[in-house]
């Protein structure tokens, strides 16, 4: 959660730090746009290091990097120390978002996979809105400083609990291995002891490796489809409310914070149909075909729902914005965003599940790929999408009755 916490944690504050700065509002959110990128691009350098090293060592290495540069971050005094500070920070916080896939696979059975897949999911998509909902308080009553610090300790607590709570999720089992221990050498064993797991040797091909799964329909077709979902109903209205809800109805930070609130209620009920309720589905169909397992493909039926209330909530949230009066608010598009974010959020727990159910040995890999995708068509998005989205709501309303 925290690698797109991060990255959002600074909308409220555009005009903030544009203002301190020096530099344009423009300018401003490509400091966000910047994290956006290398949260794509960064998970392809630190998997091949997770599968021989282990999840945990990286987990940690991620860790100390993203508090040392959110200290950075918040003592820069100008836009292009902030800039680099930045983008080292999603560098070091990008593992958790892409190989986090591979820790549900190592840690659940496959009949559970869809139920915590889908928290892994929630988090992803729960940090984007979440972020500016805190910060925006936080950004009016304390200084735009005060979310570097905040990010700065949370990295800390995170670190000193990983280091005495997480373990080890990868393994490798050896003709070898030794009896399982106990009491503080079994502590020893797991938390204090770090070596290499897969011996095999790294080579540099493995670094673009997850690459290779865009010849395979099962997962490049979800890849895309959930890019493409995740670019509208989340990115798009994540970017969209600082800008049009400050200029139409001159909300303050605090203000404009707490129209995300809409965007968390719905990625949390959307949820309930996109992996619990994605688990039961997959039951119920093995129930009926006993004693032959289902086809993953069985699981995709859910996802159309999601990709229907993403188009149904994008709708509401643009239609609405342009029909409000000048200056007064009202609660619709807000609930449009919460529309769009539960269908977004049934599409990510389905097609991520239905791609590791395909390739589960990949799962890593998976993880990787489909991060790379999303966040590279989040990145591109702002650039076109404003212009072509608001021509979009002009051309749907001349369609409407008056």
């Amino acid at each position: 959660m925290m690698a797109a916490f991060t990255a959002s944690a600074i909308i409220p504050a555009y005009k903030d730090i544009s203002v301190e700065l020096g530099v344009s509002l423009h300018q401003t959110s490509y400091l966000t746009s910047l994290q956006i990128a290398i949260l794509g691009v960064a998970p392809l350098f630190w998997r091949p290091l997770s599968t021989r090293y282990g999840r945990r060592p990286i987990f940690i290495i991620s860790l100390i990097g993203s508090l040392v540069f959110n200290l950075g971050c918040a003592k820069s005094k100008t836009y292009a120390v902030m800039a680099t500070c930045r983008a080292f920070q999603a560098f070091f916080i990008s593992p958790p978002s892409a190989i986090g896939s591979a820790v549900v696979v190592e840690t659940f059975f496959k009949k559970e996979r869809a139920k915590y897949m889908g928290v892994w999911t929630l988090l992803i998509t729960m940090g984007i809105p979440l972020a500016p909902f805190i910060f925006g308080f936080v950004t009016y009553r304390a200084g735009f400083r005060w979310i570097y610090w905040t990010l700065a300790i949370i990295n800390a607590v995170q670190l000193v609990l990983y280091a005495l709570f997480g373990p080890e999720t990868r393994y490798i089992r050896h003709n070898h291995a030794q009896d399982a221990q106990s009491g503080f050498e079994a502590f020893k064993e797991s938390y204090l002891k770090f070596r290499r797991i897969d011996p095999t040797p790294i080579t540099l091909v493995e670094f673009v490796s997850p690459l290779r799964l865009a010849k395979y329909p099962c997962v490049v077709i979800p890849a895309v489809a959930y890019a493409m979902v995740f670019l509208f109903a989340s990115v798009l209205i994540t970017v969209e409310v600082p800008q049009l809800f400050a200029e139409k109805f001159h909300f303050n930070p605090e203000q404009l914070g707490l129209q995300f609130l809409g965007l968390i209620i719905g990625s949390v009920i959307g949820e309930q149909i996109g992996g619990r309720s994605s688990d039961l589905w997959m039951r119920w169909r093995a129930g009926k075909m006993a004693p032959r397992k289902p086809a993953p493909e069985f699981r995709l039926w859910l996802s159309y729902v999601g990709i229907l209330l993403s188009i149904c909530g994008l709708v509401v949230f643009l239609v609405r914005i342009d029909q409000a009066p000048e200056g007064h608010w009202n609660v619709t598009p807000i609930i449009g965003a919460g529309i769009a974010a539960a269908g977004n959020q049934i599409v990510t727990t389905v097609l991520i599940t239905y791609a590791v159910d395909s390739y589960p040995e990949e799962a890593g890999s998976i993880g990787v790929f489909i991060t790379l995708v999303r966040q590279l068509w989040g990145f591109l998005g702002p650039f076109w999408y404003v212009r072509t989205m608001l021509s979009l709501a002009e051309l749907l309303l001349l369609t409407l009755p008056p």
